[in-house]
């Protein structure tokens, strides 16, 4: 069996606070295979970025990673020193930011900036660099490439920016990229265009994806896999396809069952999920969803579930726990 691109183990991440140490993400674990994309949904304030920017480096104080491993590729990179990291960061892993302003320097040309990534990750002379910024732009979707390389950061639309910023993710051939929210400011026929040159990515390029997003849709059409996130943790991770038509977690079934369709019934009501995420610190003890959960019984609210095989998915909810009979009624009544 080959060895995933990323795998997380139990990470753990904390932010220093007046009041304690508030546990942003708790014992998430999960892999990425080169190649696939991942999804990463939840509401605001579920940890998707936080996951994202702790694999590839980028907690800064008051956070820290509390506990747990990141290996990419079989080597461990949460406990290496900041030079090492910042040596992989841009070589071997590579971001995709939702704002490209932020990833863009305005008072550069675009193919400077390309260029010195090129040059600061391969061994590349100045023309070389050149050409390949330009064969860059060319494979994101940017007309005429070798005019547009000279082009300011403001002379781009959105869309077209954060194809620059694609191109500089792609630059040094990443093993992994973490895209977060790379779509959302961008309207649907540009999100369109996006997400099918992140599924090329790992097609032609063999590069694995993680894709953090809010929109059930961009997960649908991308991602090979989902992980639902709620308040730190994954509640359910699986196939794509069975976790949107058959999502087990009552949380999945509320994200679900939020979504509008265009087949269905129109006099039938869209789910509502009562209630809000949790502050980070207020999370409630046992299951972090049960406050909001209409199936929640005695032992929700004092026992963390850990994750449970159901199929090809993988869900922390007690009502799959097949150790305990009173759970099974409550399946009988989810399903």
């Amino acid at each position: 069996m080959s060895v995933p691109v990323l795998s997380v183990r139990n990470l753990r991440v904390e932010f220093a606070s007046r009041r304690g140490a508030l546990r942003a993400i708790d014992g998430v674990s999960f892999d990425i295979a080169k190649g696939e994309v991942l999804g990463v949904v939840g509401e605001s304030g579920a940890g998707k970025s936080v996951t994202g920017l702790a694999a590839i480096g980028l907690i800064d104080p008051p956070g820290r990673i509390s506990g747990g491993e990141i290996l990419l590729s079989g080597l461990r990179i949460d406990n290496l020193p900041p030079e090492q990291m910042r040596r992989i960061r841009g070589k071997r892993i590579a971001m995709i930011f939702q704002d490209p302003l932020t990833s863009l320097n305005p008072l550069y040309r675009i193919g400077d900036q390309l260029v010195e990534t090129i040059r600061t990750h391969l061994n590349m002379n100045e023309t070389q660099a050149r050409r390949r910024a330009v064969d860059l732009l060319a494979e994101v979707g940017i007309p005429a490439p070798d005019k547009r390389v000279d082009a300011y950061p403001h002379e781009f639309s959105g869309g077209m920016r954060q194809r620059v910023v694609i191109a500089l993710a792609i630059a040094a051939e990443p093993e992994l990229i973490i895209a977060d929210e790379p779509t959302t400011a961008l309207d649907v026929s540009v999100q369109a265009q996006i997400i099918a040159l992140i599924k090329r990515l790992g097609r032609d390029h063999g590069t694995a994806v993680m894709l953090v997003t809010h929109d059930m849709g961009v997960i649908a059409e991308t991602s090979d896999r989902v992980a639902v996130m709620y308040s730190g943790r994954i509640a359910e991770i699986g196939p794509v396809r069975d976790v949107v038509q058959n999502p087990l977690h009552p949380y999945a079934k509320g994200l679900m069952g939020a979504i509008p369709t265009l087949t269905g019934d129109a006099s039938q009501r869209l789910v509502q999920i009562p209630g809000s995420m949790p502050r980070l610190s207020a999370i409630p003890q046992g299951c972090a969803f049960n406050p909001r959960c209409s199936f929640a019984f005695d032992r929700c609210r004092v026992e963390r579930p850990e994750p449970i095989a159901v199929g090809a998915q993988q869900v922390a909810c007690h009502l799959y726990d097949p150790r305990h009979s009173q759970d099974h009624a409550h399946v009988e009544s989810v399903a």
